[in-house]
């Protein structure tokens, strides 16, 4: 009874850091704390389902300052980046499993989504997510930012999450949000923003 309250106690903790809905100004956070709170909110999806293996977390976080952000936009950026790694992660499970039994066992592929946090030089911080799922095409990647455009099949997604993620990014931080990928390798998006608002604005 303990262990159950306290992960509902975990849980009210990490919706409350997630939805931040101070959106309308800029407030000094620990960028971790967002992440480590989006992870809170996915766990279920990161687990263990009865047609898959869990997905692996692995967190290399840099020690960062305090960030100024819009806190509770930025989670939405988060978690958008997880959601969709986790998507691309599912996919590439799906296509392990099909293939025919001399191929690769399925029980060798371990889905793994790297959350990375770096500070480059003083004004800067970086956060990348990245995955080791199917990968994009060339053209794919050219596409991904665009409203409406998705890959997922009808019902899975409005195509919206990425392009939002970009405009909160690039117009309300001042920020970039880039894609590299390797059709079969896997994805990484990479989120910039200026340590300080006024720096972005100014």
């Amino acid at each position: 009874m303990e262990v159950g309250a306290k992960r509902i106690q975990q849980i009210v903790q990490s919706l409350r850091i997630f939805s931040r809905m101070d959106v309308s100004e800029v407030k000094a956070v620990n960028l971790h704390e967002g992440i480590d709170s989006t992870l809170m909110i996915l766990q279920n999806r990161l687990k263990e389902q009865p047609h898959r293996c869990a997905i692996q977390v692995v967190k290399k976080y840099d020690l960062l300052p305090l960030v100024e952000c819009y806190p509770g936009q930025l989670n939405q950026v988060f978690m958008n980046l997880v959601s969709n790694a986790i998507d691309a992660l599912e996919e590439a499970l799906d296509r392990v499993d099909s293939k025919p039994e001399t191929a690769e066992p399925a029980h060798s592929y371990q889905p793994t989504i790297e959350l990375r946090t770096q500070l480059t030089g003083d004004r800067f911080v970086t956060i990348s997510v990245s995955d080791n799922g199917s990968g994009m095409s060339e053209k794919t990647q050219q596409q991904v930012f665009n409203p409406f455009f998705t890959t997922k099949s009808v019902g899975k997604g409005t195509g919206m999450g990425l392009s939002i993620s970009y405009q909160i990014i690039a117009e309300k931080h001042g920020g970039s949000l880039t894609c590299s990928s390797t059709p079969g390798q896997g994805t990484v998006f990479l989120v910039g923003i200026p340590l300080r608002q006024a720096a972005a604005h100014g």
